[in-house]
């Protein structure tokens, strides 16, 4: 995934631009970067790796030497950015969140004569920025040149240009992800997340439809390219990695949680599936929410039977090894006894992907004295890797626990009946949550239902990203 933020301003806005990208750090793990103008000095720019330290931390000591009136900064899961680019468009800095499913081709068809290259990472990949930067500048000005982009990018790109003349916003083609726009009495600001500018001191202003583009500047906002009339945001805004307090499309993420579990939990009692459970729980911290929703519709007492201890590992997706990824999970889970040994107990996690840490944290339940051990998920099962904002990465998407339980169970025939595999009301889909029961360590297992979440998100179904759990676009 990735964060944005970018800030303009009547005066210096240094500080609001570091604070709100430091407010989007939940959102990656590898790269944080600001680039700022003065328009005595011109650009200045600092790019950090965050694997292992915090961005504020990373960049506290660049604040000094940082001065000027506009800027943009991003937190990156995956490249360097944002870049410094000059063209015959002009000197100007570029961010840009999405995924870029067609780089090969798009490398092959616009810059295979001689006179073009690109900087290879070390994965030997072309930096996605530095590609989008490529394509804008094929055309005369820069919202052709943005237009020209997301057209031909296969995946999507949220763009933020930083010029001498204000700061360029443009949302995905089909709006997967939200641009909002903050102001105050000295500026304006553009974000991912709604929360990062109301603690600067700006107030809701303007939230872009897709396709958008706006030029942002000291004095407000005006519209240079139209939204368009489809949207497909995406789901896990609300169900996973959005902030608590932030709204997309006017819904809140935390209400939409509770929503969400409440409807799981109404769905649970109205077809008598609902376990005798001691307690209902969510799985730190992403699924508290949901489980918090659960336990008020069900009328079982929530608790909170372990915690997690976030001091030295404060991000669940850190670090990038997965076999430390592992065991820092197993360590920082801490037990609360009293509320373990000898009881029956309900989870609620957000989502269930690869399903690694769910088998580890099953074991160590049990291990700690648990009676019976039940699992809820927040969203559907996942059968694809999304290919739009890399929120569930894989190499295949057999690595995805439903997936693969299909093949253990049906083999190929079984991947053409993904839809009855998704229902738990069919046959097949009673026979995967047995599987899955059965090799996790759950005493029962179910997962939301597509209905529901929609139902609880509550916009128009048309206008969400389902592909993840559909397959479908």
């Amino acid at each position: 995934m990735g964060g944005f933020f970018g800030a303009i301003s009547k005066r210096d806005c240094v500080l609001d631009l570091f604070f709100g990208v430091d407010y989007h750090s939940h959102l990656g793990t590898r790269r944080g970067g600001m680039a700022i103008y003065d328009e005595r000095d011109g650009f200045q720019r600092q790019i950090h790796n965050i694997e292992n330290t915090p961005f504020r931390t990373k960049f506290e000591k660049d604040l000094a030497d940082f001065h000027g009136r506009s800027g943009i900064g991003c937190i990156s899961d995956t490249d360097p950015q944002p870049l410094l680019v000059r063209s015959h468009l002009g000197l100007y800095a570029i961010t840009t969140v999405g995924i870029i499913n067609n780089a090969d081709r798009l490398v092959e068809t616009y810059f295979s004569d001689h006179g073009h290259q690109f900087m290879a990472m070390s994965s030997g990949k072309v930096n996605a920025t530095e590609l989008t930067a490529a394509l804008i500048n094929q055309k005369d000005d820069l919202i052709s040149g943005i237009r020209h982009a997301q057209e031909a990018i296969d995946g999507s790109a949220t763009i933020l240009i930083l010029t001498r003349n204000g700061i360029l916003c443009a949302r995905d083609r089909l709006g997967r992800l939200p641009v909002l726009i903050g102001k105050n009495e000295d500026g304006c600001c553009i974000s991912f997340e709604s929360f990062a500018y109301h603690k600067l001191g700006y107030e809701d202003a303007y939230e872009l439809g897709p396709q958008e583009i706006v030029r942002v500047t000291a004095e407000g906002w005006e519209t240079l390219s139209p939204a368009g009339t489809q949207m497909k945001i995406c789901a896990f805004l609300w169900t996973y990695y959005g902030y608590p307090n932030s709204n997309y499309e006017g819904v809140n993420v935390e209400v939409m949680r509770y929503r969400n579990g409440e409807i799981m939990a109404r769905d649970e009692v109205q077809q008598g599936r609902l376990p005798k459970v001691d307690y209902v729980a969510g799985v730190p911290d992403s699924g508290v929410p949901h489980a918090i929703g659960f336990a008020n519709r069900s009328g079982k007492p929530f608790a909170r039977p372990f915690v997690k201890y976030t001091p030295t590992w404060p991000r669940s997706f850190m670090p990038v090894n997965q076999d430390v990824r592992n065991q820092v999970a197993k360590m920082k889970q801490i037990p609360v006894p009293e509320l373990i040994e000898g009881k029956k107990l309900l989870f609620v996690d957000d989502s269930i992907v690869r399903g690694t840490q769910l088998r580890e944290t099953v074991e160590f339940l049990y291990e700690s004295g648990a009676a019976e051990v039940h699992m809820r998920s927040a969203c559907p099962p996942i059968m694809y890797g999304c290919k739009f904002l890399n929120f569930s990465r894989s190499n295949s998407d057999m690595e995805l626990l439903a997936r693969k339980t299909v093949q253990e169970l049906e083999g190929d025939e079984g991947q053409e009946h993904l839809d009855e595999y998704a229902d738990a009301s069919t046959q097949r889909g009673a026979c995967m949550l047995q599987s899955i029961c059965k090799t996790l360590g759950f005493d029962s297992l179910g997962y939301q239902s597509l209905d529901g979440l929609l139902e609880a998100i509550g916009i128009d179904r048309d206008q969400i990203c389902t592909y993840c759990w559909t397959g479908k676009e």
